[in-house]
């Protein structure tokens, strides 16, 4: 569906988990996530460290759409 979106103009980010699928699937702009469950997230912490997480990593994937590529490119994020 990504490269669907980007065939009719649209700049796209995938963020997701499992990097490799992405990369197959072609998608341009990959920000890693944290889990299936709770991509944006970990419940074994607390709320602030969970904002700082979600935070960090939407902050990665707006500076993504802004960024001109030209091969599939996996931005790199804080763990």
């Amino acid at each position: 569906m990504v490269k669907e979106f980007e065939k009719a103009g649209f700049t796209i980010v995938h963020m997701c988990n499992l990097v490799p699928v992405s990369l197959t699937v072609g998608a341009n702009r990959i920000v890693p996530t944290i889990s299936i469950p709770y991509p944006l997230g970990d419940p074994n912490t607390s709320k602030e460290e969970q904002w700082k997480l979600r935070y960090h990593r939407v902050g990665v994937a707006l500076d993504a759409l802004t960024t001109d590529v030209t091969e599939q490119t996996v931005f790199k994020v804080r763990i």
